[in-house]
């Protein structure tokens, strides 16, 4: 059987991600900092931004993971779990940066180079899950954007370093709807159709649409494919937003 290790699976991407996966014949492990993904096989409560800053605790969840693989190897690590803290440059803290980079790039880093052992073992591959903001983003999104960018430099850097030993790629989504989005449009019907369509499909993406990708990435069928960024948005990277 082959393995998926999920991080930020109790969101609503990552739940997508679990239930795709699970239906492609996987054996998913869940990571997140609550248990709350029905679609895992098993499920791991780890903070991330822990994991980046004690060690000990780090190698504690990593033999967590490693317990449930039972020397099968990893076949997928997607790193989907992300922190959005949206203020102003004038308002942002040092705290913020730590939280948001630990989390969104530094974590990804750290689970990918624990796991290089059973990645390789599995010829398996990596699917960091970067965001539209990696290249276009709006006021408010100082942080996240300039840690999906990041994000997006350490995919094409591991790929090249890490050559035929483990794939390594992106997934850059625009606005998808999550129960978080959705919920941040209630009552506000006119709001979220402006933004469906700003999309030149007309509308957001399902979570099932941005897992459905990061599966095909982590086939034999994507096995010319590293350091590559996916736009999964809809065609609004390659939109003008001028008055018609």
């Amino acid at each position: 059987m082959k393995s998926a290790l999920i991080t930020g699976a109790a969101g609503g991407i990552g739940q997508a991600l679990c239930q795709v996966f699970k239906e492609a014949n996987h054996f998913v492990i869940g990571l997140d900092v609550v248990s709350a993904a029905a679609s895992c096989d098993v499920m791991i409560v780890g903070n991330l931004q822990k994991m980046c800053s004690d060690p000990a605790y780090c190698s504690e969840i990593v033999e967590q993971v490693r317990s449930h693989l039972q020397s099968r190897g990893l076949t997928t690590l997607i790193n989907n779990a992300a922190v959005q803290i949206l203020k102003p440059t004038n308002q942002l803290t040092v705290e913020d940066w730590h939280q948001t980079l630990d989390v969104n790039l530094v974590a990804p880093f750290v689970l990918t180079q624990a796991l290089l052992p059973e990645l390789e073992q599995a010829v398996g591959s990596v699917v960091n899950i970067a965001s539209i903001h990696a290249s276009l983003t709006k006021p408010g999104f100082v942080c996240y954007a300039t840690s999906k960018a990041a994000l997006v430099g350490l995919t094409k850097s591991m790929a090249v370093d890490l050559r035929e030993r483990v794939r390594v790629n992106a997934i850059c989504p625009a606005a998808v709807a999550t129960p978080m989005l959705m919920a941040g449009f209630e009552g506000k019907k006119e709001e979220f159709e402006n933004l469906s369509q700003m999309h030149p499909l007309g509308r957001i993406a399902e979570p099932a649409e941005v897992a459905k990708v990061a599966l095909f990435l982590s086939l034999p069928e994507a096995s010319f494919i590293t350091g590559a960024t996916l736009s999964v948005d809809g065609g609004i990277g390659g939109r003008l937003h001028d008055p018609i």
